[in-house]
Order: C-alpha cells, then structure tokens, then sequence
C-alpha cells in the first residue's frame, strides 16, 4: 500500500515542516504588508475579494479545536454534534440578514461602536470588555489545545518545557501579522484553510486504504453505524436533544461570529453589503460540509483504533481524546505523508483562528478603548505596534494556565464557556436591534454581572436541588469539607440522571436575563439612536 512505503516522521523532521511552512506565511506577510498602515491593519482598505474571505474563514471557524477535538470526541457523543452545526448554518442566515447590514450602514471599524451610537460609551466599552474576555478565551482554548500536541509529540522529546513551546508559538504568530494584519490575514487564512482539508482528506484516504475499504463501503458498513447517530429526539433532559442543540449553535454563532470582532472584521473587509452577505452563505454551506467529514474521520479514528489495539492517549495520568488524532497520525505506523499532512493541518489550525484573534483584539482595543483615530497618523502606527505585542504575552499567559485547568474536551469546553461570556453582548445587541428605547449607562454594569451570575445559577439549579434534599444527618456527621464536597459529587450524578440538563441553550438564556435587565434600567427618550 502507497502510504505504508514510508516511516514516520521524527521529531526534527516535524520541526523542519514547521519552519518552512512558516517561511512561507512570512513570504505571504512580506508581500501583503507593503503599506504598513492602520487601514490595512484593521479593514485590508475594504479591498478584499469575498470568495477568498469566505473560504479563509472556514480554517478560523475551525480552528485547532475542531481539528483535534472534534474527531476525538465522536466515540462518546457519535454525530450529535452535526446537530449543534445545522444550528449554525441558521445562525449564519441571521448574521448575513439582520448584522451586516447594520454594520455597512455605520461603517463601523469595530463592530461594538454600534453600541455606542445606540447607547453611549458606557455600552460600547461594556461590549468591548466582554468580546475581549471571550476571544483571549477563545483563542486561548485553541492554541492550548495544539501547544498540548505540539509539546507531546516534538517538544517533550528535546527536554523544551511547555512555556517555551507557548511563547514560540505565539511568537511566531505575532512575527507574521505584525504588519499586515487583517489583509495579511485573510490570504494566510485561506492557505490554512487549505492544508486543513487536505490533511484531513488524506487522513481518511490513509486510514481507509489501511482497513483495506472504500469510502463509500464504510459510509454503509457495520463499523461507521456504531458512530453516525445524527439526531436525538428521546430525551429533552439530556444535554444532546435536538432542539437544545440547533437552538444552541445558532446562537453560539449569531454570537461568536456575528457579534464578535474577530470573525466580523473579515466581513468588514469586503467591498460591499452584496458581497460580504456572498461569502457569509457560501462559508456557512462549506462549513458544514468540511465538519461532517471532521466526524467522519473521527469515527474512522476508533474504527482504527481497535483494529490495531492502540491505547487512548494520556495526558498527566488522565486520559485525553483529544490526542487520539495526533496518536494515531503521528504514531500510527500510517506513514509519512499523512503525518505530514497532520503536521501541516495542525499548524494551520492554530494560526488560522490564533493570527486573526491577536489583530481582532488589537483592532478593538485601539478603536473602543483608547479611540486611537484621535492620534497623529504616526502615532497610531507606533500604538498599534505595542498593543499588539500586549495582547500576545496576556495570550501566552492565559495558556499555560489552561494547561492545569482543563480536564474535559476543549470543544466542549469552549461552547461552555461561550454560554457565559457572550450572553451580555447577546441581550446588549438585541435591545439596540429591536428596541426604540434607551438605557440608563449608570445601572448597566449590575445587570451585565449579574446575568451570567444567574445563568450559572440556572445551569447547576439540579444539582443545588438534589444536593439541598440529602440526609442532613448523614452529612453533619462528616466534615463541613468533606460534607460539600462528597455530597455535591453525589448530587451531581443523580441531577444528570433525574432532572433537566442543560446544555448549549444556556447563551440564550443568558442573552434573555440580561435583555430583560436592560428593559429594566429602559429609559424612553433616547438621543443615540442608529
């Protein structure tokens, strides 16, 4: 078999992949960084062709976590995570249809002056806040999650610490965008976007040619129907219903693209109205299709697994699923084009969703928090400059504390935590969209605390409940310590099997409680109104 002629890669063979596939983003920077200039920067001079922002936009939307996570979490929750991506396929129709044109409308650089022409300062600052805590989250999440592969499988071999494997890969990431930035950005993002699908086109190519069958004899086989449960419909308790997912993921859309600054200054790049609503169709439909072969993979992965008898992979002691793909590519005895191509995809991975967070939040910092367009034109260069390098080292920062964090799969976690933190940029956006009223600025920060607050309330409301009904007497005996802590354990297994659970409907929910705070602080006579 072709693929079975060759061995795989070493560790310095990887690091030399590495190198030279940066050596050619660099080329790509060199080229689109001519003119070293904040309108280049922030919005590619509205330049930018719409086809080639829509297919760069599917490797961001992706990202390492989708890479990695997605194929390792097949086994425990099957398809049903093709559920939470028809959501976002609805989530994309209302971004094209009801945000852009606002966005185009205004001119916005940063799409949270909509607020503050809505609302005033205080709003377009609150906004800002939280986009800022939801991607260094997010990007966070995503490079945690290849800086992981990275270190396990190159790093850990040389003696490198997982510090230095995080500051060499922000590094780099900052190298290449420090200049261009978004118009850089949308070319390096459609190269990545390419060695993602191809490393996963050949991943299962590979995979399939070893299990010596055909793609569409194993679409039909014994083995992929163990794993290609689309739909859930039996249960409403359990987190996976179908109604809890596509109402999820389109919110999660609606907001981490729609109302997120990384993913809508892309958009912002394109010539018109017309053709940023072209690329937000055509990205959504490729999407879909390029994560339903993710899963596809993923399924194969266990299929392969136990053929061979390969053990899940461990990390600190604690089994990770997340390192089966990586295990598999790089270790699986499947040769060294498809650990090429692994190695290739991975990288495009981190920095396809890596590069354009770090300019996304520079962009956003500079327009919403210390209104940059007030300087000197040479000033906002030199500004721009040192935000950037400031917004790398939190990002360094933030992961490698994940690193002694995070224990469940990161996809998972990431929708999670997207529950929380965008639900106030949610009910902010909503009320300006389809209200007439104002707000009063000075009760605005209580209610955006306090939203989340109460959406964690809600989510662990079964536990408290089944918690609360333990034997008081039973627990007294013990220590208040051991008594809190073996009880909440306890009660968190019995809420999940007897009680509502729920899942990624919380960011509506918290979207609700904060637009019903907001209607609560309403003033009628407003001045800022778009």
């Amino acid at each position: 078999m072709y693929f079975d002629i060759f061995t795989n890669m070493s560790s310095a063979q990887i690091l030399i992949v590495i190198s030279l596939y940066f050596g050619l983003l660099l080329i790509i920077s060199k080229l689109t960084s001519k003119n070293d200039n904040n309108s280049d920067f922030f919005k590619a001079g509205k330049k930018a062709p719409w086809y080639l922002v829509a297919f760069g936009m599917v490797g961001a939307s992706l990202s390492g976590v989708t890479f990695i996570s997605v194929p390792g979490w097949i086994e425990g929750s099957q398809f049903s995570y093709m559920q939470v991506v028809l959501g976002y396929f609805a989530g994309y129709i209302v971004v094209s249809n009801v945000l852009l044109p606002v966005y185009y409308k205004l001119n916005v650089t940063s799409i949270y002056e909509f607020l503050n022409t809505r609302f005033g300062s205080t709003a377009h600052k609150t906004g800002a806040v939280y986009f800022f805590i939801s991607r260094l989250l997010g990007a966070s999440f995503r490079l945690f999650l290849v800086a992981i592969v990275l270190q396990q499988f190159v790093f850990d071999k040389w003696g490198v610490p997982y510090f230095v494997t995080v500051i060499i890969s922000v590094l780099l990431i900052w190298i290449y965008t420090n200049k261009g930035g978004i118009k850089t950005i949308i070319w390096t993002d459609s190269l990545q976007t390419l060695f993602m699908i191809l490393a996963v086109g050949i991943s299962i190519y590979g995979i399939l040619n070893s299990l010596d069958i055909t793609f569409i004899d194993y679409l039909y086989s014994e083995e992929f129907s163990k794993y290609n449960k689309i739909f859930y419909f039996e249960d409403i308790y359990s987190k996976q219903h179908f109604i809890k997912s596509f109402i999820g993921g389109a919110f999660v859309t609606i907001c981490m693209t729609g109302l997120d600054q990384d993913m809508m200054q892309k958009n912002l790049a394109c010539k018109s109205l017309k053709d940023a609503q072209k690329n937000m169709l055509w990205f959504s439909v490729v999407l879909v299709i390029v994560t339903a072969l993710f899963m596809i993979l993923g399924s194969l992965l266990f299929v392969y697994k136990a053929e061979n008898g390969i053990d899940m992979p461990l990390l600190d002691g604690q089994i990770k699923t997340d390192l089966l793909f990586p295990e598999i590519a790089l270790n699986g005895e499947l040769g060294v084009i498809l650990s090429l191509t692994f190695i290739l995809g991975l990288i495009a991975a981190a920095y396809s969703s890596a590069d354009s967070a770090l300019t996304s939040l520079t962009t956003s910092y500079c327009i919403d928090f210390i209104d940059i367009n007030k300087k000197s034109e040479k000033e906002q260069v030199a500004i721009r400059k040192r935000i950037h390098i400031l917004m790398s080292l939190i990002l360094i920062i933030i992961i490698i504390v994940f690193k002694y964090l995070l224990s469940s799969n990161v996809i998972d976690s990431l929708l999670r935590v997207a529950s929380y933190t965008y639900g106030p940029l949610l009910g902010l956006f909503s009320f300006g969209l389809f209200t007439k009223l104002g707000i009063n600025e000075k009760k605005l920060i209580p209610v955006v605390i306090l939203a989340p607050l109460l959406t964690l309330l809600v989510n662990y409301s079964p536990t408290i409940y089944a918690m609360v009904s333990v034997d008081l007497q039973t627990c007294l005996e013990l220590s208040l310590n051991d008594c809190i802590i073996n009880n909440w354990s306890d009660a968190s297994t019995f809420a999940k099997s007897n009680f509502y659970q729920f899942g990624y409907e919380l960011l509506p929910i918290n979207g609700l409680i904060t637009f019903t705070g907001l209607y609560l602080i309403k003033v009628k006579n407003i001045t800022n109104e778009s």
